[in-house]
């Protein structure tokens, strides 16, 4: 924390730590009630301008009953940025109040001194300005395993694989737009039923004319664990007026038999007609490009590169 807050600043930014960041207790940084109370401060305070947690976790939920929902939609909007468990904020935060959130890098990763290329595009991500393209690119290479950062955390990532972002279908190039929204699988699955899930009215007011990009990535999911995630998605609409999906990099993942990743994704989505690329920059195998909830977004892919085309409009 102490380096990230140290890199962060140089880039001539000033940097708040919140009270909850450094206890822990019962897999938690503090009560529900606390973290909550933290947050709506946060969102309150004019002087913060982005919401950044130090990493994931696997409570979020817990505070979602706990925050005013429509007070947030009537203020002023501001930025979170984070992956992982954080999904399940960024994801209700923006389909209830319609304001934008960003599914990228986390604090704790801002530790190293020099910062990769889609990492570093944090800053210009969330700089954007109304009506304002920004493109990213799929990266080189990916880090395989986090071994070597946990011993050295303020490193930096350890690209050592090499990028290759695939279709289901082995197409050699597709394209579609739409709008963003997405997260991790494994805690948004969790929303899919509960009052928190506001994909229907979501999609039906914001993204009515352009259609909707998925994007999903996995963290200790199997293959069958995540059919059964995006099945139960499926039935529940949250699909309606998809024109492509954008799928991470899996994450502690494994076949069950002969029934494979691409059989899952096949499975759900193969009736829709439309592309869906695997490995991309998304999720627990870092580098990962920034995503913005909301955004429209034109997704290029060619023979294992891609790049994506943001405009918040």
């Amino acid at each position: 924390m102490d380096e990230a807050k140290l890199q962060v600043e140089k880039k001539g930014f000033k940097v708040l730590i919140g009270e909850t960041v450094l206890t822990q207790h019962k897999g938690r940084s503090a009560s529900k009630e606390k973290r909550a109370e933290e947050l709506i401060a946060f969102f309150q305070d004019d002087s913060i301008s982005v919401i950044m947690p130090p990493w994931g976790g696997s409570f979020a939920m817990e505070i979602l009953p706990i925050i005013d929902w429509n007070k947030l939609k009537e203020s002023n909007p501001k930025w979170i940025l984070g992956y992982s468990d954080i999904s399940t904020l960024n994801f209700v935060y923006t389909t209830i109040t319609g304001h934008a959130s960003a599914h990228g890098v986390n604090f704790t990763e801002l530790s190293a001194p020099d910062w990769d290329g889609l990492s570093s595009k944090w800053i210009d991500v969330l700089s954007c300005n109304e009506n304002e393209e920004i493109t990213q690119y799929s990266s080189e290479k990916y880090q395989s395993s986090w071994d070597k950062m946990y011993s050295n955390p303020v490193n930096g990532f350890y690209l050592d694989s090499q990028t290759k972002w695939k279709t289901i279908n082995n197409e050699d190039e597709v394209t579609f737009s739409g709008r963003l929204i997405g997260g991790c699988v494994s805690t948004l699955q969790v929303l899919v039923g509960t009052p928190f899930d506001n994909v229907n009215n979501f999609v039906n007011q914001y993204c009515h004319d352009e259609g909707v990009i998925w994007y999903l990535e996995t963290v200790g999911m199997d293959a069958a664990k995540i059919y059964r995630a995006l099945w139960q998605m499926e039935q529940n609409n949250w699909f309606t007026n998809i024109k492509g999906v954008l799928f991470g990099r899996t994450s502690e993942y494994k076949d069950i038999g002969d029934f494979t990743l691409n059989d899952a994704l096949k499975d759900v989505f193969e009736s829709f007609n439309i592309p869906v690329i695997l490995d991309a920059d998304v999720g627990h195998t870092p580098p990962q490009n920034i995503l913005v909830n909301g955004a429209f977004t034109t997704v290029k892919y060619s023979n294992g590169k891609g790049s994506i085309i943001m405009k918040y409009i």
